[in-house]
C-alpha cells in the first residue's frame, strides 16, 4: 500500500524535474511562464491561509508582495548607496544581501506588515474587511510611487533596477549553468529554486491545515461567535493568519525582485490582488490542491491565450485588439468554470461527502 502511494509522488517529481528541460527546447519564454506560475502559486498558498483557512477576505494581499520585492530591491541593488550618503559611507562596496538572509528578512517584514494590517481590522468582517484591506494595498502602492523625495528611497514610478541575481551554493542563477553537455539557462535554474520553495510551502500549509491551529481557523471561518464562545482567542488567531499569510507574500516578492532584476509600483496594482483572490476562489477555497490548480491555470492561461488571440485578430482584419480579446477569453472561461463548478475546480470535500450510505464515516467502523 505504501509503495502504491509512493509511486505517483516519484512519477510527479521526475516529471516536474524534466519539464523545464523539455520546454526550453521550444523557447525560454515557456519556461518563464512556468516560473511566473510558481510565484503565483506561492502567493495563492499564502492568501489561502487568510481567505481559505480563516475566512478573512483580503483584497490588499499584493501589498505584502510589494514589501518583499522592494525590501530585496533596496538590499540587493546599488540604489541606496547611490542616493543615501551615510549608507554609501558604511558600505563602500554596495549592499549585496545574500538570498539566505533576504528570504527570512522578507518573510519577517511582510509578516509584521500583515499584523499591522490585521490589528485595526479585527472587528471587521465581510465586505467591510475587504474594503479596508483593498485600501491598504493601494496605500502601499501609492507610498512606493511617491517615496522619491525628499530622500529617494523607492525611485518613484521609475522603479529600481540592477538588482542582484540569486546565488545558491556558489551558483549564479543569473547566468547559464553547464552540466555535462546540458546548458541550463537562468529561467530553468530559477524554476528549480521556485519549485523547491513551493514544495516547502505546500508541506507547511498541509501541516497547518491538519493542526489544531488550522482547525481553529476553520472554526472562525464557519462561525466566529461560536468559536469565541468555545474559548478560542479569535483576536490572536486572526493576527496569526494575517502574519503567516503575509510572510508567503514577502518571500514571493523577494524571489520576484531578483528574478526580474527590476521592480516598479505598476507590478503591484489592484488588478494583481484581484487576480490572486480569483486563483484561490477558482481553485477551491481552503483546499490546497485546488488552490495550486487555480493559480497555475490563471497564471499560465493568459500567456497561452496570447497564442490564440493573435490569429483571431488576423481573422478579423485587425479590428479586434489582441490584448482585449485575450482578456475577454479569460473572462468567458472563468464565468463558464464558476457556473459549472460554483465551489471551485477542486473544492475541499464536505463532511457529508465523507459519509458512507450506512451513516458512518468512511474509514471508521
Amino acid at each position: 500500500m505504501t509503495q502504491k502511494r509512493l509511486l505517483p509522488f516519484v512519477g510527479a517529481a521526475i516529471a516536474l524535474a524534466i519539464l523545464p528541460v523539455l520546454m526550453q527546447g521550444f523557447g525560454e519564454a515557456w519556461v518563464r511562464i512556468l516560473d511566473t506560475a510558481l510565484l503565483y502559486i506561492l502567493l495563492a498558498l499564502g492568501l489561502n491561509i487568510v481567505v481559505g483557512f480563516a475566512g478573512l477576505l483580503d483584497l490588499g494581499y499584493i501589498a505584502f508582495y510589494a514589501v518583499g520585492a522592494y525590501l530585496f530591491a533596496l538590499l540587493g541593488s546599488p540604489h541606496l548607496t547611490e542616493n543615501v550618503p551615510w549608507i554609501a559611507a558604511m558600505f563602500p562596496n554596495g549592499l549585496h544581501t545574500p538570498i539566505w538572509v533576504a528570504v527570512p528578512l522578507g518573510a519577517g517584514v511582510a509578516a509584521l506588515a500583515g499584523v499591522m494590517l490585521g490589528a485595526p481590522t479585527l472587528k471587521l468582517r465581510g465586505d467591510y474587511l475587504a474594503i479596508v484591506t483593498l485600501g491598504f494595498g493601494e496605500i502601499i502602492r501609492v507610498f512606493m510611487n511617491n517615496m522619491d523625495a525628499p530622500i529617494n528611497i523607492t525611485n518613484g514610478p521609475k522603479g529600481i533596477n540592477s538588482i542582484d541575481p540569486i546565488h545558491v551554493g556558489g551558483i549564479n542563477l543569473g547566468e547559464t549553468w553547464h552540466i555535462g553537455g546540458l546548458a541550463l539557462p537562468p529561467v530553468t535554474l530559477h524554476y528549480y529554486l521556485f519549485l523547491g520553495l513551493v514544495v516547502l510551502a505546500v508541506v507547511v500549509c498541509m501541516r497547518l491545515h491538519n493542526s489544531r491551529l488550522g482547525r481553529a481557523w476553520m472554526a472562525i471561518r464557519e462561525d466566529e461567535i461560536a468559536a469565541k464562545a468555545m474559548g478560542l482567542n479569535t483576536r490572536n488567531l486572526k493576527l496569526l493568519a494575517f502574519g503567516l499569510g503575509a510572510s508567503f507574500g514577502g518571500v514571493s516578492g523577494v524571489l520576484f525582485a531578483s528574478f526580474q532584476g527590476f521592480v516598479s509600483p505598476e507590478s503591484f496594482s489592484l488588478q494583481e490582488s484581484v487576480l490572486v483572490v480569483a486563483m484561490v476562489v477558482l481553485g477551491g477555497l481552503g483546499h490546497i490542491p485546488g488552490v495550486i490548480l487555480g493559480a497555475f491555470l490563471l497564471a499560465a492561461l493568459p500567456e497561452v491565450l496570447r497564442q490564440v488571440a493573435g490569429p483571431l485578430q488576423s481573422m478579423t482584419g485587425g479590428r479586434l485588439d489582441a490584448a482585449i480579446l485575450r482578456q475577454l477569453l479569460i473572462a468567458l472561461a472563468m464565468i463558464g468554470i464558476m457556473l459549472a463548478r460554483p465551489r471551485g475546480l477542486w473544492p475541499s470535500p464536505r463532511q457529508e461527502d465523507r459519509l458512507i450510505p450506512g451513516g458512518q464515516e468512511g474509514g471508521r467502523a
